[in-house]
């Protein structure tokens, strides 16, 4: 006779569950669609239904980064967005996208992006020839931030002289 299967409790299993993904999904979309509001770790394991550090652990093995780093990508691509095609003062973008503090916001765009608000939006107006028939949509996903790692961590690396991209981390491995 065989024993009584057990249930998978692992970390792949997990994630195979479609109401579990669809109240990860749930909660993506609705940061996307207000990436400008606050969306702490409590707001969106509401909205999802499930604990805190349920939605928390879930969220990361789903999509790769925690909560927050994906709210940051988001926040950037839409400020990107606004710098290349608008001429609203940087000042409003920022806070259009949600950042509460102009400051913030233009050191970690800086540490994400590699440039300053104001010369992403002289570099793109500067490349505006070739970039005018291409789709918005394709712009936002190919200069989509790389966010696997913290912003703190690659603000620590690149003062130790070390900041590789995390694509050639992997290549490495």
């Amino acid at each position: 006779m065989k024993p009584p299967a057990t249930p998978d409790t692992s970390p792949a299993a997990t994630l195979q569950d479609p109401a579990l993904l669809r109240r990860l999904l749930r909660a993506k979309d609705r940061m996307d669609a207000a990436s400008h509001e606050a969306w702490p770790v409590a707001r969106l394991a509401e909205v999802s239904g499930v604990s805190e550090a349920h939605f928390a652990r879930s969220f990361k093995q789903a999509f790769g980064v925690p909560p927050h780093r994906y709210l940051l990508t988001r926040r950037i691509e839409q400020a990107s967005t606004l710098l290349r095609d608008t001429d609203l003062p940087i000042t409003d973008i920022a806070f259009a996208t949600g950042w509460e503090s102009l400051g913030t916001f233009g050191r970690i765009f800086r540490d994400i992006t590699g440039k300053s608000p104001s010369v992403l939006r002289r570099d793109a107006r500067a490349e505006v020839g070739p970039l005018a028939s291409v789709p918005a949509c394709v712009l936002k996903a190919a200069e989509r931030p790389d966010l696997t790692i913290a912003v703190l961590e690659k603000r620590r690396r690149a003062a130790d002289g070390k900041n590789r991209s995390s694509t050639n981390q992997e290549i490495e491995r």
